[in-house]
């Protein structure tokens, strides 16, 4: 029922089909995809999915974005694209878009919390090291393994003994731990959660360009919390993080 598009290009397309057209075709093509990735498969049921949001620059004259100014009295002339990434199938899954702003209503944890499903393992950086969505996250029968940052505070409960695979991977440490001892009780997580060290190079924060951000430094240890806390090994859950890499190149 639609007309002809170009034969060059369909970039007239939206002004020739309505674009909600394609979302049967998307999907009907999506459910047909194959793994092009296993990891963790032998003992993570859920869906790998990697979370993170991404900033996606406008031109400025465009009137939503334009009158848009931080505290510096700059344009923030941006969208926020709040993806969900099956790490197995290399496809996004969902992207929510919000203004460039991250807190209130648009920050990714909020954003996140609004969009959690059931047997999914959410694969997150730092910033989506909150307690309380970790909760609602657990609470929906999904899991997650997150990054923390480096001077979080926590009390060893178990150590674990490493095998000669964790090892080779790396691992330094492996235990189950409290986390929040500063929080209040309703506040901290409330269910168990697994802490793993990985050596990795430490490097220092480097210089930012005007108007743009670096990452904290880091000394050395990648601390990685999960809920995982049965049956899936250190060096997994490490693989599982560094997966999370995936989002970032999409």
């Amino acid at each position: 029922g639609c007309k002809r598009a170009s034969l060059g290009s369909l970039s007239e397309s939206v002004a020739v089909f309505d674009p909600e057209l394609l979302q049967r075709i998307i999907g009907e093509l999506g459910s047909k995809l194959q793994p092009v990735h296993n990891v963790g498969r032998d003992h993570v049921k859920h869906t790998l999915t990697a979370v993170d949001g991404s900033v996606v620059k406008t031109l400025s004259t465009i009137t939503q974005a334009a009158y848009l100014k931080n505290v510096h009295g700059q344009s923030k002339s941006a969208w926020r694209l709040h993806a969900h990434f099956d790490i197995d199938h290399h496809v996004p899954r969902r992207i929510d878009v919000t203004r460039g702003l991250n807190s209130g209503k648009t920050d990714e944890k909020y954003v996140l919390r609004k969009a959690l499903q059931p047997d999914h393992c959410y694969v997150m950086d730092r910033w989506y090291g909150e307690f309380l969505l970790w909760n609602d996250i657990h609470a929906i029968k999904s899991s997650y393994v997150c990054r923390v940052r480096d001077n979080s505070v926590y009390e060893v409960i178990e150590e674990r003994p490493l095998s000669e695979e964790a090892r080779a991977a790396d691992i330094l440490f492996d235990g189950i731990v409290q986390l929040g001892a500063s929080s209040k009780p309703e506040k901290r997580p409330n269910h168990p959660t697994r802490l793993i060290m990985i050596k990795t190079n430490p490097h220092t924060q480097r210089g930012k360009q005007p108007g743009g951000k670096t990452g904290p430094p880091s000394d050395g240890i990648l601390r990685i919390v999960t809920d995982l806390v049965d049956d899936v090994p250190a060096e997994i859950i490490g693989d599982i993080f560094r997966h999370r890499w995936m989002v970032e190149i999409f």
